[in-house]
């Protein structure tokens, strides 16, 4: 009789979930053009790769983040970039155009932010946490958080259909401390993914081959073939997963997780739909032990 009600539960839960043919709809915003890439370009390939829509969006178009060039001019090779990257990652790619550096969780943000969620029908918002050293980066977290229950709110962006449903809202992992630290609820194990994550990244060359290399003064040091780029841009994003991103990825993965190289993290927001780990397992369909 359990196995019964139980099997009842997860048909109910899986048609509450995927009401658009069984597609998981997970929409990533970050504050710049390669921010998403960075937090969740694992867990996109993977997801993109099983049939389900992923999409990225920058709410900045990035045209002060280099020491050579800047405005438009830039904002031209962020946009072109980003596309590129999307098209290795597999994923849907749009850049907003707020300028770099002067982003604010203004109304009209807010809005857009509410567009973007509702266009794409998002089971699943990802997003940085309002706590980090950038204040595009900040903003970027409030803007989605001040989104996550304005989304089913008929009267607001009215021109664009509320959801039916409040989407599960996440944090990308960080690693600041205050006021509090990043706590992961989600574990990806993105090794199989890793190759493919990190050449999809180095489609923002003027990130980092440029930009991130001159403000750490290593510019000197970056290589110029394809092949020292990619092995210099694998390295960098190499770091061994911490101890709480090993236990919370050993609870999805049971025992594989010992041996997992690369893993994303994601915290859930507390301002979303709050799901169970019946309802996890369904939206990030690779968590199996």
């Amino acid at each position: 009789m359990k196995k019964v009600i139980l099997i009842c539960y997860l048909i109910l839960n899986a048609t509450f979930l995927f009401s658009q043919g069984e597609k998981v709809n997970v929409i990533v915003f970050g504050a710049h053009p390669d921010d998403c890439d960075i937090d969740t370009g694992g867990t996109a390939i993977l997801l993109a790769k099983m049939g389900h829509n992923v999409k990225f969006v920058s709410l900045t178009n990035g045209d002060a983040g280099h020491y050579a060039m800047g405005g438009g001019e830039l904002a031209k090779i962020r946009i072109a970039e980003a596309k590129e990257a999307g098209k290795r990652f597999g994923v849907e790619y749009t850049v907003l155009d707020n300028h770099d550096g002067e982003l604010m969780p203004t109304l009209e943000n807010r809005l857009k932010v509410i567009r973007e969620i509702r266009k794409w029908n998002a089971d699943v918002v990802i997003a940085p946490r309002p706590n980090d050293y950038h204040p595009d980066h900040r903003y970027t977290g409030v803007l989605v958080q001040d989104a996550a229950y304005m989304v089913i709110v008929p009267n607001v962006a009215p021109e664009v259909p509320p959801l039916q449903k409040n989407p599960v809202f996440l944090y990308s992992e960080d690693g600041f401390q205050k006021p509090s630290p990043f706590e992961p609820d989600i574990a990806v194990i993105i090794d199989a993914a890793f190759d493919q994550k990190i050449y999809a990244m180095s489609a923002h060359k003027s990130q980092f081959f440029e930009w991130l290399p001159w403000t750490a003064g290593n510019l000197e040091k970056v290589p110029k073939d394809d092949k020292g780029r990619l092995e210099m841009l694998a390295n960098w994003r190499s770091q061994a997963p911490n101890e709480a991103l090993l236990q919370c990825a050993e609870k999805w993965y049971g025992n594989k997780a010992s041996n997992a190289k690369h893993i994303e993290g994601f915290e859930i927001c507390e301002y979303g739909k709050q799901p169970s780990d019946e309802e996890i397992m369904m939206l990030f369909p690779m968590l199996k032990k």
